[in-house]
């Protein structure tokens, strides 16, 4: 990782560089592929203020922290970026995991797809229908990892399907009466 530390109206002392370079560099061993960062430390009147600017794989972080002392200013930043990391961190697990059920659907989507060119049902299977509310449906269905799941509705004892959306949300059908 590349560490520019740049000063407005303030001379960059080494130890100061130091100090920047040594809070900013931790963030190396959270994200791996972090390939600059730049830190804007300036004076104006009595604000001290630290910028930091992360550039990770095009993605730019980027925090700010104002205080009446600079050492504190970076103090400040590297903890507001920490919250930044975190975030960033999950966004990148989640879209993994959106990638990997993607793939799940792609491959269903071939199997699917070969069974309607041939147009038999190729599968069948039978389970028992615990009576449940929806909200117990989408928390069996999470469990069970699938997109769709059948239940005996509690309330109206009708066969209903929650489904999840692309949206991330869930559906509900539920047959007419």
């Amino acid at each position: 990782m590349n560490i520019i530390v740049n000063g407005r109206h303030l001379e960059i002392t080494p130890a100061l560089r130091s100090y920047a370079e040594e809070k900013i560099g931790k963030f190396q061993k959270y994200i791996s592929n972090i390939t600059e960062a730049v830190v804007t430390l300036s004076i104006e009147k009595y604000r001290h203020k630290a910028e930091v600017l992360l550039k990770v794989n095009g993605v730019l972080i980027q925090a700010e922290g104002v205080t009446g002392e600079i050492y504190s200013a970076i103090d400040d930043v590297v903890e507001k970026l920490g919250k930044q990391v975190i975030k960033y961190k999950g966004k990148l697990q989640s879209f993994r995991k959106s990638d990997r059920k993607s793939d799940k659907k792609i491959a269903d989507t071939s199997f699917t797809e070969e069974a309607v060119k041939s147009g038999r049902i190729i599968k069948y299977k039978k389970f028992d229908m615990k009576p449940m509310s929806p909200e117990e449906a989408v928390d069996q269905m999470d469990i069970l990892s699938k997109d769709f799941f059948v239940f005996a509705n509690q309330v109206s004892g009708d066969i209903n399907v929650v489904y999840r959306r692309t949206d991330g949300n869930y559906g509900l059908i539920e047959p007419l009466k």
